[in-house]
């Protein structure tokens, strides 16, 4: 699928970036992503081998020219803060910065944040600074590439005080998104959340004409989806933080700005997935490594950044790889098969291992030699002649000799069994888990 194409034009200066601020939440606890979660925020969450989720939306404002960002967290979050810190660094004459803004205590309040807009209203006074005339909100878990700079010239040209990002979609797919109604001129008069009924949908249709004429072919779509990236005016969402005291901005602040705001769409027509469930984020990742990617992470225009680790070139013996991504600073040994399947950076494989249809997250650093380990300390390794398929392999696991996770071995959809988990069907090994040679999952 053709990304779209980043347009570098210039705006009047009233109109540039530098205004701009971008707004990432880090999310909820990632209940629907746990066990991938137990330790990290969704954020936090690897991606493609060597990538994190939040490396995402980071990219696409550094790409746009937004260079001051925010991101807001609570859950889990050392290993979030440990990958910004590491990755994002500014010279001082730029002017930018991604700066974490965890849940704390202050003189306004000792809550904990109790939603996406409460977050924001907890830190006000960040994006009351002088110089500040946009405010872009995003969110940490999804995968795609956009010039946010299209979305800023669509919210100008409409004088509006609030435009939203909007996918188009089918009848079918409409059910689970909340989906819009618009007029002539893409202002949005309306909102359902998940419409269910014919009733509900034919409320929100909007005519496929209006796609075609802002030259995004509708293919016989006719919803638009709400993509959960909104610009704001600054002063209008100060406005409606501070007259409300709703939570959530895709529920309640949202539909408020409709009913007393000049609000918005901007349609947009490229990749777009929420990482928000087990099965949506292996589907992703295994997509990325497909012969044709539906996301591009090679883009010389648009690249997607992430840390840089200074980790050696994988080493490969003799073996068979296909429609694969591998990460930097892993040792395959000879006999090895991987197909259709990411591996993560310092992964050590060793001879005769079949990985099939799986992720492999890798390591988090390197084990150390046998006679300086500890003795509760094991070799993070897949040892030789184990056979992985259709399972997720989080961090820093050592695979015993012979041994089988297999999703075909799978009876209920989702269950515990100590060694692993399964979650949407699919076979997750916790991080930092031993299985014994010779195991089998059943």
């Amino acid at each position: 699928m053709d990304q779209p194409k980043f347009r570098f034009e210039l705006f009047e200066s009233s109109l540039t970036m530098r205004s701009m601020v971008g707004l990432i939440l880090g999310g909820g606890k990632g209940t629907r992503l746990f066990p991938l979660t137990e330790y990290r925020s969704k954020p936090a969450v690897p991606l493609a081998g060597k990538f994190r989720l939040i490396d995402i939306p980071v990219s696409n404002c550094l790409n746009s020219g937004v260079s001051r960002i925010y991101l807001l967290t609570q859950f889990n979050s050392v290993s979030l803060h440990r990958h910004i810190r590491d990755t994002y660094k500014f010279d001082r004459f730029n002017g930018g910065f991604v700066e974490i803004l965890a849940a704390q205590q202050t003189m306004e309040g000792a809550d904990w944040y109790q939603g996406t807009a409460d977050a924001v209203r907890k830190n006000l006074r960040y994006l009351e600074q002088p110089g500040i005339e946009h405010v872009l909100i995003l969110s940490g878990d999804q995968l795609y590439r956009m010039d946010y700079r299209e979305m800023l010239k669509t919210h100008v040209d409409a004088s509006a005080d609030v435009t939203i990002a909007a996918l188009p979609v089918d009848r079918e797919d409409a059910q689970g998104f909340g989906i819009m109604r618009l007029d002539d001129t893409g202002r949005v008069k309306g909102f359902l959340e998940k419409p269910q009924t014919d009733e509900d949908l034919e409320m929100v249709w909007t005519e496929p004409k209006w796609l075609d004429d802002h030259g995004i072919p509708s293919r016989g779509r006719g919803h638009l989806a709400s993509m959960g990236i909104y610009l704001f005016n600054r002063d209008v969402l100060v406005e409606l933080l501070k007259n409300s005291d709703y939570q959530d901005f895709g529920k309640e602040i949202f539909p408020m700005a409709m009913r007393t705001h000049h609000v918005q769409v901007h349609p947009f027509d490229g990749y777009w997935e929420d990482i928000g469930t087990i099965k949506s984020f292996y589907e992703a990742n295994l997509a990325l490594a497909s012969r044709n990617p539906p996301f591009q992470l090679m883009r010389q225009d648009a690249p997607i950044y992430t840390e840089a680790r200074q980790l050696p070139s994988s080493r490969f013996e003799k073996s068979e790889i296909s429609n694969s991504l591998i990460a930097d600073g892993c040792t395959i040994e000879e006999g090895v098969v991987i197909q259709n399947s990411v591996i993560g950076v310092r992964c050590h494989i060793e001879k005769s291992v079949v990985i099939k249809d799986s992720i492999i997250m890798g390591n988090d650093f390197y084990p150390t030699d046998k006679e300086n380990r500890c003795e509760d300390e094991h070799p993070m390794h897949i040892g030789e002649g184990a056979v992985i398929e259709g399972a997720i392999v989080d961090k820093n696991c050592q695979i015993g000799a012979g041994a089988k996770i297999l999703r075909d071995n799978i009876k209920e959809e989702n269950y515990d069994n100590g060694k692993v988990t399964v979650r949407d069907g699919i076979v997750l090994v916790r991080k930092g888990t031993v299985i014994p040679p010779g195991w089998t999952n059943s």
